[in-house]
């Protein structure tokens, strides 16, 4: 077991750094089929890792009256990490992994939604890790680099600019879609995030570099208005 950091909130269940996982996971799976492959084999190696850690996939959590389901729960001794998951990707074919398995990627070409989404889960994981003992983790894998890459200058304002999750960009405060003509894709975020992406693996061909952002959310502070689950 790797030892934990100084940050107890960037750490899964506070028994195994994402790093530790992410590192062991690219040697076997270095590309995914789908965002539920990239969910099932990320399991198998925090099982592995760490085997006091249990995983429930789908878990309900009711928030505020109403239920919503996050991706993964992850159920440690002490301390549990609520997970969503986001597998992006552009077209790129190939042969990779152990065992070799041939990919066929599809694109899925709206980038500007797949902010959107990645900025709601984070959003997510805020009313999720309402309990003292939860963190939450949003993981973006892909190999759209377009979505890693700032902008730039002298480009054009776009409807999505205030959820860019470009390399070395901040997220914070209330987020509006469209400058706030579209007002259901507001977000409003309690915390200050961050964002540093990773590499995660690299394969031949347009498309072939994956890198992955993780974003953690510490648990509340006062655990007020404990959401519930598995």
């Amino acid at each position: 077991m790797t030892t934990a950091p100084a940050d107890r909130t960037a750490i899964i269940a506070e028994r195994v750094l994402l790093n530790d996982i992410m590192a062991k996971l690219c040697q076997r799976r270095p590309v995914f089929h789908s965002e539920a492959d990239l969910q099932h084999s990320f399991a198998r190696v925090l099982w592995e890792s760490a085997s006091d850690v249990h995983s429930r996939l789908e878990v309900p959590q009711r928030v505020a009256g109403k239920t919503e389901y996050l991706d993964l729960l992850c159920l440690g001794p002490e301390s549990r990490t609520a997970i969503e998951f986001k597998y992006f990707t552009r077209s790129w074919t190939g042969t990779t992994g152990a065992p070799a398995e041939d990919y066929a990627l599809k694109a899925h070409g709206a980038t500007d939604l797949a902010r959107l989404h990645f900025v709601r889960d984070i959003a997510r994981l805020e009313r999720f890790c309402r309990r003292r003992d939860q963190n939450g983790l949003a993981l973006m894998l892909t190999n759209e680099a377009s979505l890693w890459t700032p902008p730039g200058p002298g480009r054009r304002r776009t409807r999505d600019d205030d959820f860019r999750i470009h390399h070395g960009r901040a997220l914070a405060g209330t987020l509006l879609w469209a400058e706030g003509t579209y007002e259901p894709n507001t977000c409003s975020l309690r915390g200050t995030y961050d964002l540093t992406w990773e590499t995660y693996s690299e394969q031949g061909g347009a498309g072939g570099e994956f890198r992955y952002l993780a974003v953690f959310v510490g648990p509340s502070a006062t655990g007020a208005g404990e959401a519930g689950g598995a």
